[in-house]
């Protein structure tokens, strides 16, 4: 299907001037530990209620009937949910929420699942091309890097559902053309003072992809030409703590 046709059907459903965006926010993040075989897609009992129940649903078979008539995506994603558990390993903190590779099956999920501004403190949401662990440390990742919005926590109940939602409409209606290819996932962190979200890229020394990536995902979400947002390759994000300079910015 053309990436014209998918989003028609999925969107049915120095500067700074704008608090929606923080250039230079100081990031520090775990590098995970976890490894593919260490993420149990069957342990749900940390997942929100609706989340348990969206995954059962979703992971039934469309009757033949059904399935010619639904709207097949680029790629098939993976959503993942983090809730931060000091007291567990990282990777048994990371659960595999739900597999879907339509635009009905999107929209099935995005309306089960709470909205992102719901989450408590220290929980993400990912979303992935299945194959993909999010994660930095994935043979598909490690080599990449992200587009980071950082968003006011007094911003979270005006913005940051908006924001999320367009940034998974980005993923699933491939709207980044012949760089698609380079785009692994995304993720949402609800913290504390302020929520980020993350694009994440597989090529951080792809300048011209990274550029294009950027210039239409800032496009998509409606920010203003003034606000410069920054992208950070992981390798870096993993080597500093303080005073993390970007790379790219648009």
């Amino acid at each position: 299907m053309a990436t014209s046709e998918v989003m028609n059907k999925v969107e049915g459903g120095g500067h700074k001037e704008e608090v929606v965006v923080k250039e230079k926010e100081v990031v520090k993040e775990k590098p995970s530990e976890a490894t593919a075989e260490g993420v149990q897609a069957g342990e749900a009992k940390d997942l929100p209620g609706s989340l348990k129940t969206q995954r059962r649903k979703a992971h039934r078979e469309h009757p033949p009937e059904v399935l010619s008539k639904l709207h097949p995506l680029q790629y098939r994603w993976v959503l993942w949910f983090f809730k931060n558990d000091r007291s567990r390993a990282w990777q048994d903190n990371l659960q595999l929420v739900t597999k879907f590779n339509t635009v009905e099956d999107f929209w099935a999920v995005y309306s089960h699942i709470k909205l992102a501004s719901k989450l408590s403190s220290g929980c993400d949401y990912a979303l992935f091309k299945e194959g993909i662990l999010p994660m930095w440390e994935d043979n598909r990742n490690k080599q990449g890097g992200r587009w980071l919005l950082s968003i006011d926590k007094q911003l979270r109940h005006f913005e940051l559902d908006r924001l999320w939602l367009e940034t998974l409409l980005c993923l699933v209606g491939n709207c980044f053309e012949e760089y698609s290819r380079e785009v692994c996932g995304a993720v949402v962190n609800i913290r504390t003072k302020r929520d980020k979200i993350a694009l994440w890229t597989s090529e951080a020394e792809d300048k011209a992809g990274v550029m294009q990536i950027g210039q239409i995902y800032k496009e998509r979400l409606g920010i203003s030409t003034k606000t410069i947002i920054g992208y950070q390759a992981h390798a870096d994000t993993a080597a500093k703590s303080n005073n993390l300079a970007n790379k790219f910015v648009v």
